[in-house]
């Protein structure tokens, strides 16, 4: 368990930086409302931006940010809201995804952006 725990955490790290190199302001890291946690909350200067990072291994055949389900875009929804309100934010939020691939001895990413919408459901 540890093992996963720890590629969670590096593909969190990844991808931190990576927006980071991209201009985003870390804002928080692994924030939480009652049970739930959103991975990164960033700032881009346009958007306060809710990231979900999904890490895989290089042997695993599913693309990571398809583990980002209906259940799991409502929660990260509920969150941006008790964020919002939380810190009285007034810019306009986005929701993205990003997927972390680790290899041997490298990595890749792919930054979804707007990566869905909030419905109302």
């Amino acid at each position: 368990m540890a093992d996963i725990f720890d590629l969670g955490k590096k593909g969190e790290d990844l991808a931190a930086d990576y927006l980071r190199k991209k201009g985003y302001r870390i804002l928080k890291r692994n924030w939480r409302s009652g049970r739930n946690e959103v991975d990164i909350i960033a700032d881009n200067n346009e958007y306060i931006v809710f990231v979900e990072v999904k890490t895989r291994s290089e042997d695993f055949l599913v693309d990571p940010a398809s583990a980002v389900t209906k259940e799991k875009q409502r929660i990260l929804v509920y969150l941006a809201d008790s964020y919002i309100k939380w810190f009285n934010v007034s810019k306009e939020c986005r929701f993205d995804v990003i997927s972390v691939v680790m290899k041997e001895n490298d990595f890749e990413i792919d930054h979804i952006e707007n990566a869905f919408y909030p419905t109302l459901r």
